[in-house]
């Protein structure tokens, strides 16, 4: 184990057990979004970036923009083959 792992397990280690599954979603989410090379529309990069795209999406559902599971499923799909 690395210096930088141990310090990192240690941290982790003495969080709350609530607060320690949060920090772990995050790092599994980190972990997705650099192996993917996800496009930038769907990285959420801050707070602020967050209430945009939700803002944005609640925009486009407002406005009829909406697909079916279905359709996302295959963009989805198509986006992470690239």
């Amino acid at each position: 184990m690395t210096m930088k792992q141990k310090e990192l397990y240690n941290v982790i280690e003495s969080l709350p057990e609530e607060l320690s599954n949060k920090v772990i979603d995050y790092i599994e989410y980190l972990k997705f979004s650099y192996m993917t090379k996800a496009p930038d529309d769907l990285i959420i990069k801050d707070d602020k970036d967050l209430l945009e795209k939700l803002k944005k999406g609640m925009e486009d559902t407002d406005n009829g923009k909406v697909c079916s599971i279905e359709e996302a499923y295959e963009e989805v799909k198509g986006i992470l083959a690239n």
